[in-house]
């Protein structure tokens, strides 16, 4: 007896995926494995009205419309709120057995399985909590298994099916580890039966999230940090065998702008040279803007030589750059030069790369609240921002938006100027690696920020430097603060 389109609709349910934050990193590959319950609806009056068009009548039908459904998936997360998701799907077996007068029964298998392609739409609710949402396209096959007995017959009973469809869900995922997340999802998959029915299935599961390439472990959270590469209001004390952090409170701490030199020195000299003038003359510039702004000029050295004699030579190298700025208009009254000898290398001295970093002089300079009125000329200023982050974390908190919104702003009224963006990190827990891909994130957020207020992405270059030019020791909290910072880099191309 020819069989009618005897299994129903198929239940589809819906799968949030959420994906780990950035927070990491905002962009990265991650995969995973879920398992949970499938649950299939069953069409019971579709199978009674196929069982009567061919002569039968259904006395009574039980039902099998739950099993165990798992999938595997790998992502690309694109943005902090998008990611493109593939994966192999099985949604397990369904089925029915069907009793008839006459005498006989119908008893009907399907076994779900397929491929997808997802969009997925992330929303960090907080640093470690997020919820989504999905819609994707699959490709399902669809295999029946059809059986009679008694007076019941089957004309076909292996049918099988492909076909591409959609899939909708939800859920919310949480991150143990920046690495590590687990994921409660809820999935509706739209399925053909094979036999010209079509329906939904439900897939409910939980799924373990790996993301590659971040930091397995987490930091303990430092406390509060302090304003970072602010320079005293009074005179600081410099002695001459230990490094001074020098610092000042900062009463509106999320509208500050410093600018900060870094220049390097040929072996045992202490002169200004000609090509580094240009670059102490930004600092000239920013000063006599903002004429209540005082500076300390750090001199520093590599180990070459004894101690004493590094200290000293240091000194004259501050001492130098102080000079060259009084000539300049600045009054000394406004100028600390601060000798630190060898005793704060940020490269290793036993290569001469590592020296010449080390051989240098910083200016830091008190903040001031606004950029707006410096006139970019062919040179750059480096605006250090006072930025905090969290260990070993890289999301731009949203008190700071204010002051990229500024920096923003005077970009887009010099249409020349590009940016660079340079992300530190004092990487206390971790690998050298680790620390260059958390800076390179950071800076890779405060960019993706700075393009949401309506700066050319073209403009803006993210550099991570990891802990590699580190400006204190990571021994003290004060000095983990100090070389957990953003700058940003203001270039006026020459010539333009």
């Amino acid at each position: 007896m020819k069989l009618l389109k005897a299994v129903g609709a198929l239940g589809l349910g819906l799968a949030a995926v959420n994906i780990p934050l950035a927070q990491a990193t905002d962009e990265g590959w991650y995969g995973g494995i879920g398992i949970g319950q499938s649950k299939a609806k069953i069409h019971d009056e579709r199978i009674a009205a196929g069982l009567l068009g061919s002569g039968f009548t259904m006395d009574s039908i039980q039902d099998d419309d739950k099993d165990v459904g798992f999938r595997l998936f790998g992502g690309k997360k694109l943005h902090r709120n998008l990611a493109v998701e593939a994966g192999y799907f099985n949604l397990g077996e369904f089925g029915f057995t069907a009793n008839t007068t006459p005498a006989g029964t119908l008893i009907g298998t399907i076994k779900l399985q397929g491929v997808n392609v997802d969009a997925v739409g992330i929303l960090p609710l907080t640093g470690k909590l997020s919820a989504l949402g999905r819609v994707g396209l699959t490709y399902t096959e669809a295999k029946d298994t059809f059986r009679g007995t008694g007076a019941v017959t089957v004309n076909n009973p292996n049918p099988k099916e492909s076909e591409g469809n959609y899939k909708v869900g939800f859920g919310a995922q949480y991150d143990f580890t920046r690495a590590l997340g687990l994921r409660g999802e809820w999935e509706r998959y739209r399925v053909n039966d094979a036999v010209g029915n079509k329906g939904d299935v439900d897939l409910l599961l939980l799924s373990l999230v790996y993301t590659f390439g971040t930091e397995q472990k987490r930091a303990p959270r430092a406390e509060k940090a302090v304003p970072a590469y602010v320079a005293p209001l009074a005179a600081a004390p410099a002695p001459a065998r230990k490094p001074v952090l020098v610092i000042v409170p900062v009463i509106a701490k999320t509208e500050q702008y410093c600018s900060i030199l870094d220049i390097q020195f040929e072996i045992n000299q202490n002169t200004v040279q000609r090509e580094t003038e240009e670059k102490i003359d930004k600092v000239g510039i920013f000063m006599r803007k903002y004429p209540k702004t005082t500076a300390v000029i750090e001199g520093h050295s590599d180990e070459v030589g004894s101690a004493p004699d590094n200290m000293k030579l240091s000194e004259r190298r501050a001492e130098g750059v102080v000079t060259y700025l009084a000539t300049k208009g600045i009054a000394r009254s406004r100028l600390k030069a601060v000798g630190y000898g060898e005793t704060r290398p940020i490269a290793d001295n036993s290569t001469q790369a590592g020296q010449r970093l080390n051989r240098r002089v910083n200016a830091v300079i008190a903040c001031a609240t606004d950029i707006e009125g410096i006139a970019p000329v062919p040179a750059r200023i480096t605006m250090a921002m006072d930025m905090e982050f969290d260990t070993n974390r890289a999301e731009v908190r949203p008190q700071y938006l204010d002051e990229l919104r500024k920096v923003a702003g005077f970009m887009k009224a010099n249409p020349m100027v590009v940016a660079t963006v340079e992300g530190h990190t004092s990487n206390q827990q971790g690998t050298a690696a680790q620390a260059m891909q958390l800076s390179q994130q950071r800076a890779e957020n405060v960019v993706q920020a700075m393009t949401q207020f309506g700066v050319d992405r073209t403009r803006l270059v993210a550099a991570g430097f990891g802990e590699t030019r580190r400006f204190a020791y990571n021994t003290s909290i004060e000095g983990q603060q100090e070389n957990r910072r953003v700058n940003i880099i203001l270039d006026f191309p020459p010539g333009k």
